[in-house]
């Protein structure tokens, strides 16, 4: 999917939301656990429920993985059930050198057929790379919503000229070197919204995946307002807030209320900003 195309589905939807599967056996309503494949079930009627409200959902590899086989099998039949004109985003923070890195983009984008693929950048140049192949996407760890960001990301730095004191700065425009607006997306979290500013300034094309709104305090009109551009960039992540809306039969229905729910602020915030 191109970023043109990406764009086309967020202006017909009015929305730019990714649904989270992050799909947990110990958290699913109980009456799924006596089918054969509990997980696959589950998002199915989530991606049945709230594709018309979303233009994205990320499966996060961890909930599947932990699961062996079964899980990975449950994630492939997943991805191939969600429509091609969604965006699909492998949450998997890979990051390696070379051929493993080859390995990775090469099960990700080829056996399981998503768009993209979260990567952590800490090894440089040459563990981002090798996943930026034709039509696909890196999404690569630059803010992320989590408390020990701060262990890292936001540390003080030298600057040749002085502008990028903060080591996620950094990383942000030396990785803008490797790839275009076209392939190269960046994790901003949603509980940093006084830094979105200084973020398009260094980045004002790209999009940016945008976790941590809801459940981790993130406020939705805050982060639109400082990080939107103008076509749109911006992919904002709601996981536990609408796949677990409810743990009853009706999990699908409340998830589809909830989608609904942010799909309609984005509506708003859409026809203000843009």
């Amino acid at each position: 999917m191109t970023r043109q195309q990406l764009y086309e589905q967020i202006q017909r939807k009015k929305s730019y939301l990714c649904v989270g599967l992050d799909t947990d056996l110990n958290k699913i309503p109980k009456h799924l656990l006596k089918l054969a494949d509990p997980i696959y079930e589950f998002n199915r009627q989530i991606i049945d429920a709230t594709s018309e409200y979303c233009v994205a959902f990320k499966p996060n590899l961890a909930f599947y993985e932990a699961l062996g086989p079964d899980g990975l099998h449950s994630l492939k039949k997943t991805v191939d059930h969600i429509s091609p004109d969604i965006f699909t985003i492998a949450d998997a923070k890979r990051g390696d050198i070379g051929n493993t890195s080859e390995m990775y983009a090469d099960a990700f984008f080829n056996y399981y057929n998503f768009d993209s693929v979260t990567v952590a950048p800490y090894m440089g140049k040459d563990s981002v790379v090798p996943f930026l192949k034709d039509g696909k996407w890196v999404i690569l760890l630059a803010l992320t919503s989590n408390s020990g960001s701060m262990d890292f990301q936001m540390m003080e730095v030298s600057s040749i000229d002085h502008s990028d004191t903060k080591l996620f700065q950094q990383v942000i425009r030396h990785a803008r070197k490797w790839a275009n607006e076209d392939s190269l997306m960046f994790v901003v979290g949603a509980t940093h919204p006084e830094l979105f500013k200084m973020i398009r300034e260094i980045a004002p094309d790209n999009f940016l995946l945008v976790p941590g709104v809801g459940a981790q305090g993130g406020s939705l009109k805050e982060l639109s307002e400082t990080g939107m551009n103008s076509m749109c960039g911006l992919l904002v992540n709601s996981s536990r807030q609408i796949i677990y809306a409810s743990s009853g039969e009706d999990f699908a229905d409340k998830a589809r209320e909830q989608a609904q729910y942010m799909q309609k602020e984005m509506h708003e915030l859409l026809d203000r900003l843009l």
